[in-house]
């Protein structure tokens, strides 16, 4: 008995299950020809096999000559050790898929994500911001070659992998992301880490023409000066790594108090804050989006990336086009719903 079941241990679990439903049958149809009477089909049979490996023991059916409490002591030690095994190598599978979760070795299959490349103390920074917004439900999942997945959270997906090959790219489904984002590593010189991003940057931009595919990329660029060696990549936005705080600075030297206004656009934990809507059917010109959304006690501020439509107020809305209006959580919600 120790032997099979040693030998059971071993087996793959598909297999296993299978051979234990063919078992527990075999029994039920056993049990049904001991005592017809009692067992009057080979359903309840059935039943009265899973209740006793289970251990559930209902009571309802038992048998009742000695053949067949003879046959029930062997269904107790076979069967009973059986359906241990299998919930055993239930539970082992859980576990796996945890631990393979944790080391990356994944593949993510949702869509409309955000991918992160490259783990650092502004990659986490962002994931944070990201990750209190509650209106966000969309997944991040995080490339990089830890050893394990570096916070956990129910919206992140880790992805252990060199972000240059296909099969990482493909693991990710890059494709169907919302954007990816390439972060500047902490631990390399200006020109390693932008070098690195440039060739990251290439690789995705390589991956999407082959599928057809436009990828939204976001860059995260140490030195302004590499900005021109990507010229031939096409690349959505470029962030300044070390630039950002001297502006900011400059600004609340010039205008005291001005940092308080860029926080609130910047993160969502401070008072009002930066929202994109789509116009609304109703709004012919820019003058209609003002005054309506003016109402709602929204302001109006940009056009995609045009600050200056307060001075075009009566230029037609484009169709496509993506408005940029500052207001609080609920204001946002009820243009969103008007």
């Amino acid at each position: 008995m120790f032997e099979l079941i040693k030998k059971a241990i071993k087996v793959n679990t598909l297999k296993l299950v299978a051979i234990a439903t063919f078992f527990y049958i075999l029994c039920a149809f056993i049990i049904y020809a001991i005592e017809p009477e009692n067992f009057k089909n080979p359903f309840i049979g059935l039943w009265w096999v899973m209740t006793t490996v289970t251990t559930v023991g209902f009571g309802d059916y038992s048998p009742e000559t000695y053949m067949g409490m003879v046959f029930g002591m062997f269904l107790y030690f076979s069967g009973i050790g059986l359906i241990g095994i299998i919930l055993g190598k239930i539970v082992d599978s859980f576990t796996l898929y945890r631990r393979f979760k944790e080391e990356g070795k994944l593949s993510y299959r949702g869509e409309n994500h955000f991918v992160l490349i490259g783990w650092s103390k502004k990659a986490q920074k962002t994931l944070d911001e990201i990750l209190i917004n509650e209106d966000n439900q969309s997944d991040i999942v995080l490339i990089d070659q830890l050893d394990k997945i570096p916070v956990e959270h129910e919206n992140l997906y880790y992805l252990y992998g060199d972000p240059t090959k296909r099969e990482t790219l493909e693991k990710a489904n890059v494709l169907k992301s919302n954007s990816v984002t390439i972060f500047a590593s902490d631990n390399e010189d200006e020109v390693s880490a932008d070098g690195k991003s440039l060739l990251i940057a290439s690789a995705i931009e390589i991956y999407g023409m082959e599928h057809n595919k436009d990828i939204y990329t976001i860059v995260e660029m140490v030195r302004d000066s590499h900005v021109k060696m990507f010229n031939h990549v096409k690349i959505n936005e470029f962030l300044p790594s070390n630039d950002t705080f001297p502006f900011l600075m400059a600004k609340s030297m010039q205008y005291h108090g001005s940092s308080h206004l860029f926080m609130q656009l910047l993160s969502k934990r401070y008072g009002d804050d930066l929202w994109k809507i789509k116009p609304h059917p109703t709004w012919k010109t820019y003058r209609d989006a003002f005054h309506s959304l003016q109402e709602k006690g929204a302001n109006l501020i940009s056009a995609n990336n045009d600050l200056g439509i307060i001075r075009r107020l009566d230029e037609a809305i484009p169709k496509g086009t993506n408005l940029f209006i500052i207001c609080d959580k609920e204001t946002f919600h009820s243009v969103q719903q008007k």
